[in-house]
């Protein structure tokens, strides 16, 4: 299983396509196989579709963020890609969480309605 969790400063980011980057996390058997930080290639143009595009080309399963528009929620669920969101902490004691079973989502962070989280 390959997770992407929206990074910023070690933490969860709150918003998915204008986060700095993500941690692309590999799980074999239960345990961390690889773990690695990558660019967002939104961080600094966003492009609606982009972002979804960018992990289904890292093969990514599941994508873990504080919040997330409903139209990227569509797009990385179309995909087969399985969302998360509402997730808050460091980024290590979320993968502790999902792998232990313990991460429990919630509503969106990305609810402020500035329109910038519609992406």
């Amino acid at each position: 299983m390959r997770l992407a969790i929206a990074t910023e400063d070690g933490y969860v980011a709150q918003h998915f396509g204008r986060c700095p980057g993500f941690t692309i996390v590999d799980i074999e058997d239960g345990k961390v196989i690889s773990k690695n930080l990558i660019e967002n290639p939104g961080y600094k143009a966003h492009q609606p579709g982009a972002v979804p595009m960018f992990l289904r080309n890292q093969n990514v399963d599941c994508v873990i963020s504080g919040g997330m528009g409903p139209n990227a929620v569509m797009n990385l669920q179309s995909s087969g890609i399985k969302v998360i969101v509402g997730v808050t902490g460091k980024v290590e004691d979320v993968i502790a969480q999902f792998l232990s079973g313990t991460l429990s989502g919630g509503e969106s962070l990305c609810e402020h309605g500035h329109g910038h989280c519609e992406h």
